[in-house]
């Protein structure tokens, strides 16, 4: 790859203007630049949730997934290129399908809450929720592909599966529970 960034301070931002990959300058307000920030926060609070005990799996999962929402920022930062491949979408179905058969099914709404990684997860899934709202926005106004789309879609389905994984997962073995919405109307319909 070479030495790629020389310089991080080069001041050409001042004006309020940001270079995209394909060396066009556009504003900091673009709605392409809003989604490339969405998707980098995204990336860094996935990198907060690693610090977190978790089991192997689940973080070798996620450090693909920070590998390609990398990938995401790029295709982002390049229109008309390509880098985040369909096959990653396939690969967050597949994870979806496998961590979610191990859960039981829920039969009421869960808070977003339980153990720290839990919770981050839950950050996380947020997160991922506005940067494919901003992906959409992006896409009313410039051509996309659907990828990036789904890929957001599914990665925030996933994050919601894996904090309920993550908040049973207890290093001394325990098996821990999500934490439960009370529901007053559901509360006086069961009394």
């Amino acid at each position: 790859m070479g030495k790629r960034l020389t310089q991080i301070a080069t001041r050409t931002g001042d004006d309020g203007t940001t270079g995209l990959g394909d060396n066009t300058r556009v504003s900091k307000n673009s709605l392409r630049v809003h989604a490339m920030g969405d998707v980098d926060e995204l990336n860094s609070n996935i990198g907060v949730l690693l610090c977190e005990d978790m089991p192997k799996p689940v973080r070798q999962l996620l450090v693909q997934v920070q590998h390609e929402l990398f990938n995401l920022g790029g295709e982002l930062s390049i229109p008309g290129f390509e880098l985040l491949k369909p096959e990653a979408v396939l690969a967050l179905d597949n994870a979806l399908a496998v961590y979610n058969g191990q859960l039981p099914a829920l039969q009421e709404f869960i808070l977003p809450a339980g153990t720290r990684a839990a919770s981050l997860a839950h950050v996380c899934r947020t997160v991922a929720r506005r940067a494919e709202r901003a992906v959409v926005a992006l896409q009313a106004q410039d051509a996309l592909r659907s990828t990036p789309r789904q890929y957001l879609n599914r990665l925030s389905d996933l994050l919601f599966v894996l904090a309920r994984v993550l908040n049973r997962h207890r290093s001394d073995g325990s098996i821990g529970d999500d934490v439960y919405w009370r529901s007053e109307r559901l509360a006086k319909a069961t009394d």
